[in-house]
């Protein structure tokens, strides 16, 4: 009776693996399609159509177009991190790991890792002035961004790598704008030529506030064509 009760615990669940499975393909299309046509676009039915399930699955998987929302903008979270974040957090805190955060920003939009260029920039245009939970967990994905960066400014400063920069928070928000710039124009003209200007932008505000040029080179000197 003992090897029959373990065999029953260690059982793979095979309805929660399929619902699992559903729901990340779910997801994976809701995102996709969020970043082209607006977060406030998805509706159940629309997902399903791009999923290739169907409705009822969709509903009972979210309940509602706003928990289907919720879930894109955190499934669109994840993503970021895992593109851009997680890999830069391999190099030790300074300068080094702030241009590995801009140059993996830039690949991010450059490369359509959301078909519609940036997941978060799409969806602020919808729900900036739309009160709500979808609203705030938009604003708090990208106040983790711009937080993460602007701490990450500060390291480099206290490492003596910007001794010139005097608010953090100041340099995030100018690379969000460059970055932000690039990649609306980068999508809106199908050209790379955008984000050129964005590493010239941000090399230049970071020699203004102390970094060394030949550790900027490398940065300044990537082709995004």
């Amino acid at each position: 009776m003992s090897s029959i009760g373990t065999d029953s615990r260690v059982r793979p669940d095979g309805r929660r693996a399929r619902g699992d499975a559903s729901r990340r393909a779910v997801l994976t299309a809701a995102v996709d399609l969020a970043s082209v046509e607006g977060l406030d676009q998805l509706s159940i039915g629309r997902i399903a159509d791009a999923a290739a399930v169907s409705k009822s699955g969709v509903a009972t998987l979210f309940g509602s177009k706003e928990r289907l929302q919720l879930a894109t903008v955190e499934a669109a979270r994840e993503r970021f991190v895992e593109t851009v974040i997680t890999p830069a957090r391999e190099l030790p805190r300074g300068l080094g790991r702030v241009l590995a955060l801009v140059d993996g920003w830039i690949a991010y939009s450059r490369d359509r890792v959301f078909p519609g260029g940036c997941f978060f920039a799409e969806a602020a245009a919808d729900f900036d002035a739309k009160p709500g939970e979808v609203r705030d967990a938009i604003e708090h994905a990208l106040d983790q961004w711009n937080g993460y960066l602007a701490v990450s400014l500060g390291y480099a400063r206290d490492r003596g790598e910007l001794a010139d920069l005097d608010d953090p928070e100041q340099l995030a928000f100018e690379f969000s704008a460059l970055l932000d710039l690039a990649n609306r124009n980068s999508v809106m003209r199908d050209t790379s030529a955008p984000y050129a200007r964005a590493r010239a932008g941000i090399a230049a505000r970071l020699r203004a506030a102390g970094a060394a040029s030949d550790v900027l080179a490398p940065f300044a000197a990537v082709s995004d064509a």
